[in-house]
């Protein structure tokens, strides 16, 4: 499946794989996060962290109706504010998808996985 944009010079598809993957790589950059997790927790277990080559399977992207939302999945650090790293996950994913794809997010829901403590 792809996203579909019209640019003055004609049609772009961007696969939705390349999507998931530049969401999940802003997303862990994000202070507060542990990785991304699985999407299925029921089938594959407990809240494992996904390596990068891996993000897509902690990412969903759908359009619906011209809009493109995004659902992911993360696992966060213990001690930290759950919101404000949700807040700031959203923005910087937004901002990302929309500087090194030129593509405009509508929203970007974040789902909480678990909660890991680091090992000091």
């Amino acid at each position: 499946m792809s996203i579909e944009l019209q640019t003055k010079f004609g049609q772009i598809d961007i696969s939705t794989d390349v999507i998931a993957t530049v969401a999940g790589g802003a997303a862990v950059d994000c202070y507060g996060i542990v990785g991304m997790a699985s999407k299925k927790q029921l089938k594959d277990g407990i809240a494992e962290i996904l390596r990068r080559e891996n993000f897509t399977k902690g990412v969903i992207v759908r359009q619906e109706n011209g809009q493109v939302h995004i659902d992911m999945f993360i696992i966060v650090s213990y001690g930290t504010k759950i919101s404000e790293i949700a807040h700031n996950v959203q923005s910087k994913v937004k901002y990302t998808l929309d500087k090194t794809v030129g593509l405009a997010v509508d929203s970007v829901n974040i789902f909480v996985q678990g909660v890991r403590v680091t090992n000091l």
